[in-house]
């Protein structure tokens, strides 16, 4: 997305701009996330989809972390350290969720951690979650993996949850890994727009913003995309 305007956007305007640049690739609308909606999937699908999704999801305090050592302002550190906290200690790990859904599905808890069955988009999504939260600027940062990336989830699991439990009989505590996320992302996500808003102060930051957002849509499409190409077409 190349952004026109030279002057500085009002807040609104800003907002508007990383939505839309959201929207072209939203993982909502996706085939998979359709499928996976319309219940046309099987649970070794679903298993399949775990072994990927931990590699991504997995060191997710671990991209915030980078963030924050970076982060120069309090506000946000305070966000970045409690969204780490609620990975990792805040109740069950987010991942023990994960790993419990695709239990159910029928794969293993050895089997997911060995990470031994990435695909390549897998791998790709995952070092360029890496390499934004070591490399980038928070602001950028910021921008790339809780604006571009985990704002997204609500929309993504509500559409997937409600089947889970209507046509293949998961119980809560199987699927507590969507219902978990549908709810802690969205105020995470309000909550990395809100940083990204008070701290893009120059019509170059918004811009970088905006193309960085657009990048993260796109990265986590190709990477789905792969998912349902390579487990779910025949």
């Amino acid at each position: 997305m190349t952004l026109t305007k030279s002057r500085l956007m009002n807040k609104e305007e800003f907002r508007h701009a990383l939505e839309q640049a959201i929207e072209g690739n939203a993982v909502a609308k996706a085939p998979f996330t359709t499928m996976w909606a319309n219940g046309e999937l099987k649970k070794e699908h679903f298993a399949s989809w775990v072994e990927q999704h931990y590699a991504y999801v997995g060191p997710f305090a671990e991209y915030l972390a980078y963030i924050y050592a970076n982060c120069p302002h309090e506000d946000a550190r305070d966000f970045l350290l409690q969204n780490m906290w609620e990975e990792e200690l805040g109740g069950d790990r987010h991942t023990d969720l994960l790993i419990r859904f695709g239990e159910a599905c029928g794969t293993t808890r050895e089997r997911v951690e060995s990470m031994e069955h990435l695909l390549p988009e897998t791998i790709g999504l995952q070092s360029w979650c890496y390499r934004m939260a070591f490399k980038e600027n928070f602001l950028f940062a910021t921008a790339a993996l809780v604006v571009g990336l985990e704002s997204q989830v609500p929309a993504i699991y509500r559409r997937q949850t409600p089947t889970l439990r209507e046509k293949y009989g998961f119980t809560d505590e199987e699927v507590e890994f969507f219902d978990l996320h549908i709810v802690s992302d969205e105020i995470h996500g309000e909550r990395g727009y809100q940083i990204v808003l008070e701290y893009a102060r120059t019509p170059e930051d918004q811009q970088r913003c905006i193309e960085i957002v657009e990048e993260a849509t796109k990265m986590r499409r190709m990477y789905i995309a792969a998912i349902s190409r390579e487990f779910c077409l025949e």
